[in-house]
């Protein structure tokens, strides 16, 4: 569709149909990124299967393949994540104003984490830890309660929320002023590729003290920080400058390109063989570098990609549209228990690993989307979620 039939059919006043459809996608893609890990068993997970690669020696491409599906994920969904949740940031401040913003985002992110730090993480960990060879969980004796309260995937809620605080704290400095000077077009991409540049660098620097996968305090991958605040900032100024409308779709498809030129170049050097695979997460290898290269440039690259795509293809209402976006957050908040269990209940079938990823995820998806609505009906609930 030519761009100015796209900003024809999107006006200022129209709700962006188009980011609800994007949301939920990747939500989707959250839910789809857990299964795989407990098929994969590359991490420490609350369930993990682990392939007998002995008896079956095709489960290594399995192994390999879900690896690479998580790897693709993380370099990308959760700072667009971000990015969506800076969007819509400064209309909920301007709407609400600085106590009730602070109030409400409190409410909506301070109770689900204590929820899930209570309630659902140690349902997880019941679940699913004494189902697992010891070898696997280390687990000798008894269950115990206070062994199984962590923040888990609600991280993301504990970072948004300091993120939520640090605008308040910027628009209490400039004393609530929004600077004017008027609406500024989107970056071409020469600062664009300045971005990614500087994305990379940062990235690769904090990767020296903080690796991939190493734990601060519960975050579990504050080695990508500087893509989550970059990105969560991004959606701000885009916020203010209404880019989602205005990115040219040229800049989509050529994000695309970025994107799969990226993913070529880092399996170029992953087949290289230049170091282990641990010399990709940081430390200040040369290695770590190139990783940070390629999670910088895919990153704004399929961003870029999926916003224009999703503007052209799903800018429309359909039947289940309001339901699953209204669910959205809630199937985040309830997914591991829920995929732990089904995948629980399947461990004794015995079908290849990644059949079983499959299975688990066309029951697990829809049965998450399904719960979480049904628990936004009980009465209150749907004021915090």
């Amino acid at each position: 569709m030519p761009e100015n039939q796209i900003e024809q059919r999107l006006q200022p006043e129209d709700r962006l149909l188009f980011i609800d459809h994007l949301r939920m996608a990747l939500i989707a893609l959250v839910v789809l990124h857990h299964i795989a890990v407990i098929y994969a068993a590359n991490i420490n997970f609350y369930y993990v299967e682990v392939p007998d690669y002995a008896h079956n020696p095709g489960a290594i491409g399995v192994t390999v393949a879900l690896a690479f599906f998580q790897l693709f994920n993380q370099a990308f969904f959760m700072g667009l994540f971000f990015f969506l949740s800076g969007y819509f940031t400064p209309q909920v401040f301007d709407r609400k104003g600085p106590g009730t913003y602070m109030k409400d985002r409190l409410i909506r992110l301070g109770i689900p984490i204590l929820v899930y730090f209570f309630v659902l993480n140690p349902l997880a960990t019941t679940a699913t830890y004494y189902h697992m060879p010891v070898s696997v969980t280390h687990l000798t004796g008894p269950f115990v309660w206070s062994e199984h309260f962590a923040v888990g995937v609600m991280w993301f809620a504990v970072l948004l929320l300091i993120f939520c605080a640090v605008y308040l704290l910027c628009r209490a400095a400039t004393k609530n002023r929004v600077k004017a000077g008027g609406v500024k077009p989107v970056p071409k991409f020469g600062k664009i590729l300045i971005f990614i540049i500087i994305l990379a660098i940062a990235s690769f620097l904090i990767r020296i003290p903080i690796p991939i996968a190493k734990y601060v305090a519960f975050f579990p991958s504050l080695g990508y920080l500087p893509q989550y605040a970059s990105f969560f900032a991004l959606g701000i100024v885009a916020n203010r400058n209404d880019w989602l409308r205005a990115i040219p779709d040229k800049l989509g498809k050529t994000g695309l390109l970025i994107a799969l030129l990226s993913i070529i170049l880092f399996l170029i050097g992953i087949s290289a063989r230049i170091g282990s695979g641990s010399a990709f997460l940081g430390g200040g290898t040369p290695q770590s570098f190139i990783y940070a290269l390629f999670d910088s440039f895919f990153s704004v690259g399929w961003s870029l990609f999926l916003i224009t795509f999703f503007r052209k293809h799903w800018n429309r209402k359909t039947v289940f549209g309001p339901r699953l976006r209204q669910s959205s957050f809630a199937v985040y908040i309830i997914h591991i228990p829920v995929i732990v269990y089904v995948a629980v209940l399947l461990q004794n079938l015995a079908i290849n690993p990644f059949a079983k990823f499959g299975l688990v995820a066309i029951i697990g998806v829809p049965v998450c989307f399904a719960a979480a609505y049904l628990l936004r009906r009980i009465p209150g609930v749907d004021r915090v979620l």
